[in-house]
């Protein structure tokens, strides 16, 4: 009888094979198929909590104030929108500051509310309320275009600045503001214009005199980003019009923030993921030339496509991400992580860091819109507002 002789490799595969083969047939009888839900399945980030729920219009802007009131804002884009700004009280609204007001007049642009894009609790017991006068996005009404005061103790206007009209454009949308007090006599207001269709720039305003300046108009940094196609909830997002045609999501300088020295402006457009910053005394020196200026802007790298920023009293930067239903955190060393992510966080929009160390987000499905599905609104009531614990204090801004 001839004997079989193996070398050393093949008796180990031998070996290993005859010890794993009762693990690999019982491992094969195990094999049976699975449900989705019993996949591994993306992990959920932060724990964000529920503040209030919107069952009517979509909100934008919200912010909360030093005594801890909520205030958010429904601009007129389409959606019945009895009143566009609202204070919440538990999850009911009440027109804020009144009815009147809040009722659109085109005879009175500059005392009524016609389509609000953004409040701001400034630190210094006002809300401040930024009026596109754009309701639907058509160009702004002649005069109504402004920036409006209301003192929280008494719940009266004490201020009303109309933008002059050198720095309102026929295609200017006016999306979010910033103030710092310590410069001038009564402080200075920094705001974005999100131009859909035209160019975006940083709008600077005094505030003692109402006086504005344009700067960074057309700059790369306050332009949409060129080739960006951003992708959300798994689809290319698009203006989708009822004949078929299509137009890309171009949208200029939107989300701003200010450092908590007021030294730094923090900006970034909506068709964009990069971060830019610039130093505030440049932007409001009228000796440096809009080419100086783009030169000293700061690309800060990228961020994520968002809508809202928002920075804390440690000089930390918070950035919606609306790709990747995210909220993400850029420490005071430039280094990003994200605090916030789930499946419920469609589209985050406005950002405002509370007294009580959380930092409260709209979410309002703003991708949902009729105008990106070939007229078919997909959003699904309610809107929400959330908050996630950050442990952290609003920016002062003086």
């Amino acid at each position: 009888m001839r004997t079989r002789r193996f070398t050393r490799p093949a008796l180990a595969l031998a070996v290993s094979l005859a010890v794993a083969g009762p693990a690999l047939l019982s491992a094969a009888a195990q094999a049976q198929p699975l449900t989705l839900s019993e996949l591994a399945s993306d992990r959920a980030i932060g724990q964000p909590e529920v503040v209030a729920t919107f069952h009517g219009a979509m909100p934008t802007g919200v912010t909360v104030t030093q005594e801890g009131r909520i205030f958010v804002n429904f601009p007129r884009w389409g959606d019945d929108v009895p009143f566009t700004v609202a204070e919440v009280k538990g999850n009911q609204l009440t027109a804020y500051p009144n009815r009147e007001i809040n009722q659109p007049d085109d005879a009175k642009p500059g005392e009524r509310f016609l389509s609000v894009q953004s409040v701001v609790a400034d630190g210094q017991g006002r809300l401040w309320v930024l009026d596109t006068a754009a309701p639907g996005f058509a160009e702004p009404v002649k005069g109504g275009a402004k920036l409006v005061a209301i003192d929280l103790k008494t719940n009266k206007v004490v201020k009303t600045i109309v933008f002059p009209a050198e720095v309102i454009r026929s295609t200017t949308y006016v999306n979010d503001v910033r103030f710092d007090f310590r410069i001038g006599e009564a402080g200075v207001a920094y705001i974005t214009d999100s131009s859909l269709s035209g160019t975006g720039g940083i709008i600077v305003v005094d505030l003692a005199t109402g006086s504005a300046v344009r700067r960074l108009t057309g700059d790369r940094s306050t332009s949409p980003e060129k080739g960006f196609v951003p992708v959300v909830e798994g689809e290319t997002l698009l203006q989708r019009h009822a004949d078929g045609s299509t137009a890309p999501f171009s949208v200029a300088s939107d989300g701003i923030a200010l450092s908590p020295d007021g030294k730094t402006l923090y900006y970034s457009p909506l068709s964009s993921r990069y971060l830019y910053a610039i130093s505030t005394a440049l932007l409001r020196d009228p000796n440096v030339s809009e080419a100086q200026l783009s030169a000293a802007v700061q690309d800060l790298g990228e961020k994520g496509a968002s809508d809202g920023l928002e920075a804390d009293a440690s000089g930390a930067v918070y950035a919606g991400d609306y790709e990747r239903n995210s909220i993400r955190k850029r420490e005071p060393g430039g280094e990003w992580r994200t605090i916030v992510h789930g499946p419920q966080i469609l589209w985050p929009d406005t950002l405002s860091v509370g007294p009580d160390g959380y930092l409260y987000f709209t979410v309002n499905q703003l991708n949902r819109q009729p105008g990106f599905h070939a007229g078919k609104d997909l959003r699904q009531k309610p809107y929400a507002l959330l908050r996630v614990r950050i442990n952290a204090a609003p920016a002062p801004t003086r």
